[in-house]
């Protein structure tokens, strides 16, 4: 079948993929977890068991415990990958690089399939659980409390100075708008000028779009996320992606052009003995 293209649907092609590059997620994985880019498929836990002290009167003397350790190790499992092909009529009658415009439209498809198998695994392995009052974060009234039993969680562990995170949706974020506009003068005022903030009570917070948080299966895991957010302590999980982000391009035969593949391995991990840190949130 005959193609006909015009120049100018190139360039409103080109037009839109810069608006689509503009309303790209935020991307959260990294910045509440530890990540591991090397080569390895199976990483061991790098927390160990938590010893008792006692407290006793001077005598000298000590009796050792017992411990038992745990074969606690992140295993990768899962890959992302997103393939197109891209023929040489396409690439030669754009006025911009076709090949350069897709293979970063794909790299971040996979990134941000990444992020969404990151923050379903932490909500799906955190032990620490919490319900919201009625409206969840949508209802402004509710924020402080929230953000108070949240804190009260965690609040008192040694881990808390690596911060704190709560991932929210974007439908979340009126309430946090109402609440930082009204409590706190310096702070409301800061809030009304310049608007969102991305802290709030000392903690990071970060926004993902609606539908992030779902239930769903991604690669070999099966996650029940829907109506759910996630809080913790950073850094106490650990994404592996060996190598980072891949591409490969490929002749094909019957086709001008190339195949271009964009893809990454990816494995996570919320260490045992760290999971009490990290709190599945329920919205009421």
């Amino acid at each position: 079948m005959a193609n006909t293209i015009s120049s100018r649907t190139y360039r409103d092609k080109y037009r839109m993929a810069t608006i689509a590059e503009q309303l790209r997620n935020r991307l959260v994985a990294e910045a509440i977890c530890m990540v591991d880019r090397t080569d390895n498929k199976r990483i061991q836990s790098p927390y160990g068991s938590q010893p008792t002290a006692v407290v006793q009167a001077i005598a000298g003397t000590y009796t050792p415990a017992d411990f038992t350790t745990t074969d606690d190790t992140l295993t990768v499992t899962d890959e992302v990958i997103v393939s197109e092909h891209i023929h040489d009529f396409e690439d030669v009658l754009t006025n911009f690089d076709m090949f350069a415009s897709r293979t970063d439209e794909m790299v971040y498809a996979v990134a941000n399939k990444i992020d969404r198998f990151v923050i379903n695994n932490l909500t799906e392995d955190a032990t620490g659980a919490y319900t919201t009052a009625s409206g969840g974060f949508v209802t402004a009234t509710n924020i402080n409390k929230i953000m108070g039993d949240l804190l009260g969680l965690v609040a008192g562990y040694a881990d808390v100075y690596k911060g704190l995170f709560l991932v929210i949706e974007n439908t979340d974020v009126t309430g946090f708008m109402q609440a930082q506009s009204t409590n706190g003068f310096s702070f409301a005022d800061s809030a009304l000028k310049n608007g969102f903030m991305d802290s709030y009570n000392g903690v990071d917070i970060h926004v993902v779009r609606t539908g992030t948080f779902a239930s769903e299966t991604l690669g070999t895991t099966t996650y029940t996320n829907a109506g759910h957010r996630v809080f913790g302590v950073k850094n106490v999980a650990t994404y592996a992606s060996p190598r980072s982000i891949r591409f490969e391009e490929k002749m094909v035969s019957g086709k001008t052009g190339m195949e271009v593949v964009t893809f990454g391995y990816i494995g996570f991990k919320l260490w045992t003995p760290k999971v009490a840190l990290v709190v599945d949130i329920t919205l009421a």
